[in-house]
């Protein structure tokens, strides 16, 4: 990223090529919205975004899809039946069964289910043309889902143990006793009670966001280089375009992988918060 705004501001000087960066993700509100408030110092504008309806849009399809999967069951299954119940098995079998256990997992598959394919269908929003935007790269939306998530594991624990057996699971180490209990206490609780939300959000977020802020610097440095630079930098601008291409499908595998451990981390915890032992 550096070495490619480099190139371009020794050859055309500072009012040449601008870098992309955080201001290229704030999008501003569908039909020009003007109303602001105040707050933590900073000014934000009232009004719907591109991410807003993504979510809203995501919502719907996934709906739809699984709902017309499952409208007319058969004993031989039609191949969007099929497609459906493979996806539903695998979520089923590989985060919820596997993860969670064979006794308690079945009350879990349907948030898991609809997490997963929520969350995948966002972050395919990024490669998807007239679309191209991630919409988990805003931190906010991102951090909706971690909440929800980290309010159903701990409510789950705590019905399972109780509140102060729950607190006691997750903050006291088994086996460990004495002083160190002082120590480990304390950083047990940030660990599994207050940390957890923020990483879980922060590895969904910072994935989205970096990657398309590549896909962009590829993209719109290739097309610097090729139309306003001389000749001589036209190959490097041909190189990064095919850069873009390679890191375009690499992203799709990033955009199914995030999707797929944002769940996984998900069932661990749900796993561990109604387990009987820490």
């Amino acid at each position: 990223m550096t070495f490619a705004a480099s190139v371009v501001r020794t050859a055309e000087g500072s009012d040449g090529f601008t870098p992309p960066g955080p201001h290229d993700f704030d999008l501003p509100a569908i039909g020009g919205g003007h109303d602001t408030f105040e707050m933590f110092g900073q000014t934000f504008v009232l009004g719907v975004t591109k991410p807003m309806l993504q979510i809203v849009l995501a919502a719907i399809l996934v709906f739809a899809f699984f709902y017309a999967a499952a409208r007319k069951q058969q004993m031989v299954p039609s191949r969007l039946q099929f497609v459906g119940e493979e996806a539903y098995g695998f979520v089923r079998n590989s985060m919820g069964r596997d993860i969670i256990g064979g006794h308690d997992f079945a009350r879990y598959v349907p948030y898991l289910f609809t997490l997963f394919f929520f969350i995948l269908l966002n972050n395919l929003f990024a490669t998807i043309p007239f679309i191209q935007f991630p919409t988990f790269s805003r931190s906010g939306m991102v951090y909706g889902l971690a909440i929800l998530s980290w309010l159903i594991y701990n409510i789950a624990g705590m019905r399972r143990h109780g509140v102060l057996g729950y607190l006691k699971l997750q903050t006291v180490p088994g086996g460990i006793g004495g002083p160190m209990l002082i120590l480990l206490i304390p950083l047990e609780f940030m660990s599994n009670i207050l940390v957890r939300p923020v990483t879980l959000a922060l590895r969904l977020f910072c994935n989205m966001f970096a990657g398309h802020l590549l896909l962009i610097l590829f993209a719109l440095g290739g097309e610097y280089l090729v139309t306003e630079m001389s000749a001589q930098y036209a190959p490097v601008g041909v190189l990064a375009w095919l850069l873009f291409i390679a890191v375009a499908f690499l992203e799709v595998l990033i955009q199914f992988l995030q999707a797929y451990v944002f769940v996984l981390l998900n069932a661990m915890y749900i796993s561990g918060a109604i387990a009987d032992e820490h």
